[in-house]
């Protein structure tokens, strides 16, 4: 195929306007917003981490509420932790699967209060909260030991 054919029939398409790309549908999905989105919430604040525990609901980033649940797990990860970035997407997976439990995360490093207020010594560590009260701690990157604390806390 030669060079010229195919700057010839890129051309026309390089001299649209962007926005001729996005299909209506497609543009009215980007804009949206719902009160509640599954999945992993990041916590960034001590006052926010202690509503989601306690079964409170909270307002997050871009009108996204947390809605109350009695059962919390909390990852406490780093930017810059290689088992961190390895477990995320696994975590990711199991807040859609255990949908009655309330993922949560916090950057040590962005709320170094509540990292040390809660002991955190080694990346990632995951809490499992139940009522407000901390039921179970898993340390390092351990799916297994996680499926099994959620197996035992979301029922």
């Amino acid at each position: 195929m030669s060079t010229k054919f195919l700057l010839h029939s890129i051309r026309p398409a390089l001299s649209r306007p962007s926005s001729q790309f996005l299909s209506p549908a497609i543009t009215s999905r980007l804009f949206q917003t719902s009160s509640f989105k599954m999945g992993v919430h990041n916590i960034n604040s001590k006052a926010d981490f202690y509503k989601a525990i306690n079964g409170e609901e909270v307002t997050l980033a871009a009108d996204n509420v947390l809605p109350s649940k009695n059962v919390a797990i909390l990852d406490c990860f780093a930017t810059w932790c290689g088992p961190c970035k390895t477990i995320a997407p696994i975590y990711a997976q199991l807040s859609e699967k255990y949908t009655s439990v309330n993922f949560l995360k916090i950057d040590v490093d962005e709320v170094p209060d509540l990292s040390q207020e809660l002991g955190i010594r080694a990346m990632p560590t995951f809490m499992v909260f139940k009522d407000g009260e901390k039921v179970e701690e898993i340390v390092g990157a351990n799916p297994p030991a996680l499926e099994k604390a959620l197996l035992k806390y979301s029922a």
